[in-house]
Order: structure tokens, then C-alpha cells, then sequence
């Protein structure tokens, strides 16, 4: 059990999205029918389905946990307990939160409103999942089943997969509620995007981190393996000490920068590290060159 706790703080932060995006998915997406992809758009589908084959709607916060279960068990057999630590702690609160939040009283009703539904609903879970981002947290759902398929075909690109698995789950909820919602369900994940991006700091597409440490060659390896990111060694000198050093320059996307500090601080707390935005990347495991798709 020790192994799965977190830090107080953080699991603070991850409990606070969590009840805003369960609050969002609760008073907007779920109400509206708008299926905005990830787990949470198959909850909403799930429920809806269910209404008129059973008679009654499968509660989300039960599909959340049913289907999240089984990419816990893989996660974890295929990189370990440390791995899905943090998503852990992200899922089980957001079932928690599914369910809770249902009692909480809907202050910005729209009156079914799909446009206000898709902007404010867009809006709020931007702004849930974001902080749970920066929390260094995940929701599970698509992000854990991409890193899934990811281990066992390499070749496709993380982001890829999550657009492929989220566009699939957008398709099913138009052949349940039809184009109309799911064309407002879009401008929600525009939005939501949006506010993602603008709470975890900025509007630029990636991090480049500059790191200078003594353990340097740890710090690389870690990052390889466990980011995963490819690093590049820059020949350094300290022009005080005129000692030779390794520079490590990395360039990560926004998500992947808080647990890039946390790592190169395990290994050596006195790490000089400079993170700068990044107005544009092209290349493997960002966005590809144009040229590239021709």
C-alpha cells in the first residue's frame, strides 16, 4: 500500500480536478449527450444505451471503474506499480467524483443549450484535467490505453493513438445522439484543449529543458527509459571551474515537464536545470513535418 501514496499536495490538486471534471461531465456533457471522447464519452454512451435496452442508465461512475480495471491490470504488468501509481489515485477519484458530484446541484444550467453546453462543459473539464496534468497526475482512460497499444507497437506516435481512440469514441456517440451533438461536441474538446494548455502554463506546443549535473549519464538514462524522450549530450565547460562537462537538452511536451524535473531532482538534487518554451516542433514523437505526410 505504501507505494501507491502520494504526496499530500498532489493528491489535493488531483482530488480538485477531478470534482470539477466530474462536475462538467456531470451538469454539461452527460445531460447534453455530448461525447467529447475518452472513457468519460463512453460512460455517457454507456448510459444512454443502457436507458432504453434496460430501462434504467448504468451510473458513470460504475462504467468508469468497470473499464478502467482491466487497463490498470495490463499498465502495470507491463512497467510496474510506479507507473500507474498516480493514475491510480486520478481514476479511483474520478469514480468517486462521478458519483458525488451527482448531488451537487447544477448552478449554470443552460436549459439545454448545446452551444453554452459545449463551451462552458469544454471549459470545465479543460480546466479539471488540467489540473490534474499539473498534479502530475492522469484520468486514465484513452492516455492509459495508448500507452498500452504504444508498448506493444512502438511505431505509433502516443498522440496518434489518443486522436485515433478518441475519434472512434466521438463516431460511436454521433451514431447514438446524432450529428448535430456531436458537431457541438467537438467545439467542448476545442475548448477544453484550450484551457488544458493554458492551465499547465502557456500557450506553446513543448518544453525544451537544459540540464547540468554531475549525473548526468543517470539523468539521460532515466529519461530514455521511463519518459520516454530521446536526449541529446552537449559538450559544456564551466567557465568558473573550467571542468568539462555534459549539457542535457531535452525537448518534451507540457505534460511530460513536471515529471521530467521530478526525475533529474531524485537523482541529483543539485541539478542546474532551464526549461524554456518551445514555439514549434517538428519531428518523431511531436508533430511531423508537412512534408512528411505529402
Amino acid at each position: 500500500m505504501k507505494k501507491l501514496l502520494i504526496p499530500k499536495k498532489e493528491f489535493l490538486m488531483i482530488l480538485l480536478g477531478v470534482t470539477i471534471l466530474a462536475l462538467g461531465i456531470n451538469w454539461f456533457t452527460s445531460p447534453l449527450g455530448l461525447v467529447t471522447g475518452g472513457l468519460s464519452g463512453v460512460t455517457i454512451i454507456v448510459k444512454s444505451v443502457s436507458e432504453q435496452v434496460l430501462g434504467f442508465g448504468i451510473p458513470l461512475w460504475i462504467t468508469n471503474l468497470v473499464l478502467n480495471i482491466p487497463l490498470f491490470v495490463i499498465s502495470i504488468r507491463q512497467r510496474g506499480i510506479e507507473f500507474a501509481k498516480k493514475s491510480f489515485w486520478g481514476v479511483g477519484l474520478l469514480t468517486l467524483a462521478l458519483w458525488y458530484t451527482e448531488f451537487i446541484p447544477n448552478i449554470l444550467d443552460v436549459q439545454g443549450d448545446l452551444l453554452l453546453g459545449g463551451i462552458f462543459g469544454g471549459a470545465i473539464l479543460g480546466l479539471g484535467v488540467g489540473i490534474v496534468l499539473k498534479a502530475g497526475g492522469t484520468t486514465g482512460g484513452t492516455d492509459m490505453l495508448a500507452t498500452i497499444i504504444k508498448f506493444k507497437h512502438s511505431r505509433f506516435p502516443i498522440a496518434k493513438l489518443m486522436l485515433v481512440i478518441d475519434g472512434v469514441i466521438i463516431l460511436a456517440g454521433m451514431l447514438v445522439f446524432g450529428s448535430v451533438k456531436a458537431m457541438y461536441a467537438i467545439i467542448a474538446v476545442f475548448i477544453s484543449t484550450k484551457v488544458i494548455t493554458w492551465v499547465l502554463e502557456g500557450m506553446n506546443n513543448a518544453k525544451a529543458a537544459f540540464i547540468l549535473s554531475e549525473k548526468s549519464d543517470q539523468i539521460a538514462d532515466a529519461i530514455m527509459h521511463k519518459l520516454p524522450r530521446g536526449v541529446t549530450g552537449i559538450k559544456a565547460q564551466g567557465m568558473y571551474t573550467k571542468q568539462d562537462k555534459d549539457m542535457l537538452y531535452v525537448v518534451v511536451s507540457q505534460k511530460e515537464i513536471t515529471r521530467l524535473r521530478e526525475m533529474a531532482k531524485e537523482i541529483d538534487a543539485n541539478a542546474f536545470i532551464t526549461i524554456a518554451d518551445v514555439r514549434e516542433v517538428l519531428g518523431q514523437g511531436f508533430i511531423e513535418d508537412f512534408d512528411t505526410l505529402a
